[in-house]
């Protein structure tokens, strides 16, 4: 019987890689290795998709994404001159950014992840931060460490500091996000996922002290956005993005590494029949949230059919299902970040067709005053949003926090 030896790298504190199986094995095709560098090249489609034709570099993806034809276009490929009008230094950007994802994607994956919190300790979060869990440490270090390397953002703003972090005085870029929302769930299986948003440096700040332009990069409203994504952790790992030009979706393939373009120019149903929420906090609500949801269950609202309630508990989970069938996700409470969460989400759902409220105000007009800033929100298909802010009181004001 073949052993599994691991051992945990005291820099990165992440497993490295287990062997399972001797080194060669008859028959046996090359293993993938998904853990080198990006090196900005067009990667081949995968073996078992042989039967289909591979985009060429002489072939039109436009940037709807609509024109791939019958082969494979990977997000690179996506990115490269015939698809959207992406700077050669986005998509440096972006493909340390992916490199990082998978890293994450396979580390939430493995069974050896629950070994990662008796390595070191996390302290307790900032008045502002949740407490992190090891996970959320190791996902936010392996995110630094690729944007380092890009050599292309000046600043990095994460969930997991309490400050935003200056990386470069030439990087044209400022990244904000979310490393692993959900890792409470991971225990239990549950789907997981990052965020992130980009948005031009502001050179003129470059004057300023370190610390203070840090914060003022960081700080730019949601409608400066240049690109946004979220990765989902799943069944499968797929990362949505928009560089301004639609929303699509790319799912990894395993075999090759490669992101897939499987979901092109998504557009989010002008209404749905899914509401997303935590009914548990009904009687919290305020009477024109409770008045909303009554409504929209027993088919008394704008749509005659009586909606159902799906919940995973999980942002980037309960936003991608709401983003392909279309109806509503929501988190009434002054809870979800405008920086790193509730901007990059929302400029997403606007690109597919969507919006994103805090239920009074559109999220892209509002501006940030810090880091960690908290609000309601709620996304999903445009019909939906419109009805439920026509009630009007559907902020929730009483026990805003609790402990889970």
């Amino acid at each position: 019987m073949c052993s599994a030896i691991v051992t945990l790298n005291p820099i990165l504190n992440y497993p490295s890689r287990t062997n399972l199986f001797k080194p060669k094995l008859p028959n046996s095709q090359p293993r993938l290795n998904l853990w080198a560098q990006p090196t900005y090249r067009m990667a081949s489609p995968s073996s078992f998709l042989g039967g289909f034709n591979r985009i060429r570099a002489s072939d039109n993806v436009n940037a709807s994404g609509d024109d791939c034809g019958n082969g494979i276009c990977t997000l690179l490929e996506y990115m490269g001159k015939n698809g959207v009008n992406v700077s050669d230094e986005l998509a440096v950007l972006f493909s340390h950014l992916e490199y990082a994802c998978k890293r994450i994607s396979a580390l939430v994956a493995s069974p050896l992840n629950h070994n990662i919190g008796k390595s070191f300790s996390v302290s307790g979060g900032s008045s502002e931060r949740d407490k992190a869990k090891p996970l959320d440490i190791v996902a936010n270090d392996i995110v630094l460490s690729s944007l380092k390397n890009s050599g292309k953002v000046a600043v990095m703003a994460s969930e997991e500091d309490d400050a935003p972090v200056w990386l470069a005085d030439d990087g044209p870029f400022v990244v904000v996000l979310d490393p692993l929302d959900g890792s409470r769930n991971i225990d239990a299986s549950i789907p997981t996922g990052t965020i992130f948003g980009i948005y031009n440096r502001l050179v003129e700040l470059d004057h300023l002290p370190v610390e203070e332009k840090a914060t003022l990069n960081s700080l730019q409203s949601g409608n400066k956005l240049v690109a946004s994504a979220y990765v989902l952790y799943s069944s499968a790992t797929i990362l949505c993005t928009s560089f301004g030009s639609g929303t699509h979706a790319f799912t990894l393939d395993h075999s090759t590494g490669d992101f897939v373009l499987t979901h092109p120019n998504i557009k989010i149903p002008p209404r749905g029949q899914i509401y997303s929420v935590n009914d548990a906090r009904y009687f919290d609500w305020p009477e024109g949230l409770r008045r909303y949801i009554d409504t929209i269950r027993q088919g008394k609202g704008l749509h005659p059919k009586k909606y159902s309630a799906r919940y995973i508990c999980s942002l980037v989970a309960d936003f991608h299902r709401t983003l392909l069938y279309g109806g509503i996700a929501m988190n009434p409470r002054n809870h979800l970040r405008l920086v790193y969460e509730a901007n990059p989400l929302s400029f997403l759902a606007e690109q597919a067709g969507g919006r994103g409220s805090d239920g009074k105000s559109r999220i892209l007009s509002l501006q940030p005053v810090k880091l960690h800033q908290r609000l309601p929100l709620f996304l999903g298909s445009p019909d939906d949003i419109e009805e439920l802010e026509s009630y009007g009181d559907v902020q929730q004001k009483v026990n805003p926090g609790y402990e889970v």
